[in-house]
């Protein structure tokens, strides 16, 4: 997806992850992922810059899709869609 969508997409849930360092916000959408139906949508809120490179891998390991990141100013906003 492009930024535009992005910026424009209506999530299932956020998670917000700010303030917390590697590896908790890739545990936090381990563990919130399951609250969202198959085919929904989360967006994790991340200041850790590591992050917008682990939750893709992780997504892609476990079938999950990664939509995309959009970085503004120090935060990181991954999107994923529940796979399974």
């Amino acid at each position: 997806m492009n930024a535009e969508e992005l910026r424009n997409l209506t999530t299932d849930k956020t998670i917000d992850c700010r303030g917390t360092a590697c590896p908790g916000p890739l545990l936090e959408a381990k563990r919130k992922i399951t609250t969202v139906p198959i085919s929904g949508t989360i967006e994790v809120l991340s200041s850790d810059a590591g992050t917008a490179d682990d939750i893709p891998a992780w997504a892609k390991k476990v079938g999950h899709e990664f939509l995309g990141t959009l970085s503004e100013s120090g935060l990181w906003r991954i999107f994923l869609k529940r796979g399974k």
